[in-house]
């Protein structure tokens, strides 16, 4: 029998993990498995200068283990500069775990998934995302202290879900402000891409707010549902990225904007809940900018969530939660005027900020 074995050129050519765009630099990753359970999990720590690594646990039926790889580099990494630039004494992190979340999710699963965290000593701290409950992190709680996004029932600051959405919202407001010269959203036409826990929350704000708002989701029971409820028109055509839209709100999973739906895009405003939107941040940054169109960098405007746990971090209340949440429209506006003035991408203006103050907290704690 011939086994095929990789020399040790080959290796390095393949370059699995080190050798990617998306590793930049991380710090640490940790490869999860119990049989017992079934869990397969992987954590990104991207970087801790600035304090622990917080960031959510995404469970997905991911097509293969490379792409959860990739995933939780790319989201991870996210989270660094999200924290950063919001201000918070926090690194970026974030976990996946492999599996449809229907169906292979289970309490002890969840419980491991909280021994794994723990055996970190509290480098990384998890909190709720995509296919994950509050209940699931209050499972997580039963085993390690290192969890957010607990139960406010149980001491927590509850589902980040809605603060997300009302960042998003401040930050979309604030492109309108940039764009239009005003933030009235009364007759914009925009459509918002998946409409999970944020995204039903963003489509109430914005139909509140006199917008014409269009939704577009895989779950179609879902579209009805939320069109129902908050009056928004189910957009029913194939092709989203060359609707005749004002504003596109992506809020499902990210890279949706890449070689293909870029050259579509009739928008004037890019402003959403979804991470990692730009497929490659450089060259499509470079492209929206020709274009004339407004990108508001998800990782700023989608820091709701992170200022909502981070509260249970700090003891902070609502109010305060609420407060530092609305300050993304202030932000966001200060970073489209300095992008505009400077003549760079608004997610290249967002990222030297943040980057610039992480380089700020090394130099210090090296003096």
């Amino acid at each position: 029998m011939q086994v095929d074995v990789l020399n040790a050129n080959e290796l390095k050519k393949s370059a699995p993990v080190f050798g990617q765009v998306s590793f930049d630099e991380h710090e640490q990753i940790v490869f999860c498995n119990d049989k017992d359970t079934g869990l397969k999990a992987i954590i990104g720590i991207h970087n801790t200068v600035l304090g622990p690594a917080l960031g959510g646990t995404r469970m997905w039926n991911y097509t293969s283990e490379w792409e959860a790889v990739n995933d939780v580099l790319r989201l991870s990494r996210g989270m660094t500069f999200k924290s950063a630039i919001t201000g918070l004494n926090l690194g970026g992190g974030k976990a996946v775990i492999i599996g449809d979340a229907k169906k292979d999710k289970t309490p002890e699963l969840m419980k491991r998934f909280g021994e794994f965290v723990h055996s970190l000593g509290g480098k990384y701290i998890t909190a709720e995302d995509v296919g994950m409950e509050t209940s699931d992190m209050d499972t997580v709680r039963e085993v390690t202290p290192y969890v957010t996004g607990i139960s406010e029932s149980k001491g927590g600051a509850g589902n980040p879900s809605p603060i997300t959405a009302y960042g998003v919202f401040m930050g979309l407001k604030a492109s309108a402000k940039f764009k239009y010269g005003t933030d009235d959203l009364e007759g914009k036409k925009v459509l918002v891409q998946g409409i999970g826990h944020v995204g039903e929350t963003l489509v109430e704000y914005l139909t509140g707010d006199g917008a014409e708002v269009y939704i577009s989701d895989i779950n179609e029971d879902r579209l009805v549902e939320v069109s129902k409820k908050h009056g928004a028109h189910i957009f029913s055509e194939r092709d989203i990225y060359s609707a005749d839209m004002d504003i596109y709100a992506p809020c499902a999973l990210g890279a949706t904007i890449n070689d293909d739906t870029i050259q579509r895009l009739k928008v004037d405003i890019i402003a959403g809940a979804a991470n990692n939107q730009l497929a490659d941040e450089v060259a499509h940054g470079e492209i929206l900018q020709k274009k004339g169109i407004v990108y508001a960098p998800d990782f700023l405007i989608n820091a709701g969530g992170i200022i909502n746990v981070y509260a249970e971090l700090e003891n902070y209340d609502r109010q305060e939660i609420m407060r530092k949440t609305e300050n993304i429209y202030n932000t966001t506006l200060r970073i489209l005027e300095k992008a505009s003035k400077d003549d760079i991408t608004t997610h290249f203006a967002a990222l030297k900020i943040a980057k610039q103050r992480i380089e700020d907290r090394k130099n210090q704690n090296f003096n």
